[in-house]
């Protein structure tokens, strides 16, 4: 019997990286799973193109840069959860788990769209959260620091200094997910921030 057994998860962003282990998490929960996500190929491209739109001081940033970063990380989150709030609603309850990232807590140079879009999902996380209380609708924020996703795979074989930092692996965020998802309907985790030991956190920069 798993902990998640006849319930359903929606899991976006599910065929790569830390969506595709959430995924393999709550599976091995018993959730019966419905996932979505671009095709691999365009997924790939679009991390690529965001990741150098991303980068660079913020006087030399085009706003076209801006735009591409808050569509894929703060847009596309507040259409998923508007309409599974209006599911969520009409059921009685439900569980929105947002991934946000340490940077909505700590910041580095070089990542103003990023980080702001981040910034942004942990405001959009506790707004559900105080507008879903009386729908019985919690909503939660999982801040990872660095997790071994595919790309980060590939940039470490390229010896990319930041893919050479402390890693955590996408099934030890999965673990985090998971407790989040299993938690008793009253109980809300607000916000866990999850990162390898050894990684910069207090005192970044």
């Amino acid at each position: 019997m798993g902990k998640l057994d006849g319930r359903v998860a929606l899991v976006t962003g599910a065929n790569k990286g830390i969506g595709k282990g959430i995924a393999r998490g709550l599976a091995r929960e018993g959730a019966s799973l419905v996932l979505a996500a671009r095709g691999a190929a365009e997924l790939m491209a679009a991390a690529g193109e965001i990741e150098s739109l991303g980068g660079g001081a913020i006087d030399g940033l085009s706003t076209e840069a801006w735009d591409k970063v808050i569509a894929v990380n703060l847009r596309a989150p507040f259409l998923c959860t508007r309409a599974a709030f209006r599911i969520m609603k009409k059921q009685g309850g439900g569980r929105i788990i947002n991934i946000g990232s340490i940077s909505a807590q700590r910041v580095r140079p070089h990542s103003a769209p990023y980080s702001a879009s981040k910034h942004g999902i942990w405001g959009l996380t506790q707004v559900t959260a105080l507008e879903g209380r009386e729908h019985g609708i919690t909503c939660c924020c999982l801040h990872p620091g660095n997790v071994l996703i595919e790309r980060r795979e590939e940039g470490r074989a390229q010896g990319r200094e930041q893919d050479l930092e402390p890693m955590m692996t996408v099934d030890e965020i999965a673990e985090v997910a998971v407790l989040m998802a299993t938690l008793p309907p009253h109980v809300e985790m607000l916000e866990a921030i999850v990162l390898p030991r050894e990684q910069l956190y207090l005192g970044r920069g």
